[in-house]
């Protein structure tokens, strides 16, 4: 699986969310400039995010967007099939027919790539990437001497 701009995007805006879950709505200049994401390019994966149920959008002067579930909810399997749409290595194993001819001995192993893809995803949180970021930016905080 390569993950696209879309997806890696998208995921640091969720990030960025979870790292300020409850404490209101975020602006979309603040996710873009916090995680260096292009603003009008980020409001089109917000839309995408929120179309999937990850966020809520509050209009107004202190409006912005928010986590719509707990940050430990969010799986990265689900928010990956929602940003990229498949998480198959291979295009045609996710065609009806089964794939293409000739391609019958390859199957298995593709699809042994995507579901262990899926459960490697499925086990990671959007709260354990928020929380490894918020070690992260602590560890730069310190002074030692």
């Amino acid at each position: 699986m390569k993950v696209s701009t879309k997806g890696d995007y998208g995921l640091r805006a969720l990030v960025e969310l979870a790292l300020h879950y409850g404490q209101g709505p975020l602006q979309s200049a603040e996710i873009a400039a916090r995680q260096g994401i292009p603003e009008p390019y980020l409001d089109q994966l917000l839309t995408t995010l929120r179309r999937a149920g990850f966020i809520r959008s509050v209009r107004g002067p202190q409006g912005g967007h928010a986590l719509a579930r707990q940050p430990e909810e969010l799986k990265l399997s689900e928010v990956m099939l929602a940003l990229e749409g498949s998480l198959s290595p291979i295009g045609w194993l996710d065609e009806p027919n089964g794939g293409r001819p000739g391609c019958e001995s390859q199957r298995p192993v593709w699809e042994a790539v995507r579901n262990a893809t899926f459960q490697i995803l499925d086990k990671v949180s959007v709260a354990e990437l928020a929380e490894k970021e918020r070690q992260r930016l602590g560890d730069g905080d310190r002074y030692v001497i």
